[in-house]
């Protein structure tokens, strides 16, 4: 029970930095657990889940702060191609962002910059460059900073992610 206990403690402190509801109230997105596998190492995170339309396209638009260890899960029901993907209108933090296939393999990982512009024409894209069906935005040289690249995986469907 105390365990459980720390497990959500822990879980919310987390969350805390990541903002997941707007100024208007909207409620928050799922989280889940999740874990970037190298050959060497396993990177555990906590991810916001959008997996509508409405949620993908707000993204993580107008947050000011991201905890370190957090970002935002992506997912399709369908491939996207190499020519989507995304942009950085109204988001405020630099960001990367890895590309994955169905299996949770990244494909592609770029780094996107925020866009003053306050006209959304204005603001580049920043197409996968592979076809993938997930993507995950996490602050800007996380992925670089642990050593993870094309060819590592994602994995978060499974409860004990980072436990093989």
């Amino acid at each position: 029970m105390i365990a459980r206990y720390l497990s959500l403690l822990v879980l919310s402190a987390l969350l805390a930095g990541c903002g997941s509801a707007d100024a208007k109230g909207s409620a928050p997105l799922p989280v889940a657990q999740a874990c970037f596998v190298t050959d060497t190492t396993q990177h555990p995170v906590v991810l916001e889940v959008a997996s509508n339309s409405q949620d993908r396209q707000k993204g993580l638009m107008g947050r000011e702060a991201l905890a370190e260890n957090a970002g935002m899960l992506f997912s399709y029901d369908y491939e996207r191609s190499p020519e989507q993907g995304f942009w950085m209108y109204q988001t405020l933090l630099p960001l990367d962002i890895a590309f994955l296939d169905n299996q949770g393999v990244i494909v592609s990982i770029r780094q996107m910059h925020p866009c003053a512009s306050s006209r959304s024409n204005d603001c580049p894209s920043y197409p996968a460059g592979a076809s993938y069906w997930h993507a995950v935005e996490m602050n800007a040289g996380y992925f670089s900073s642990r050593q993870i690249e094309a060819g590592d995986r994602l994995i978060w469907d499974q409860p004990t992610s980072c436990n093989r």
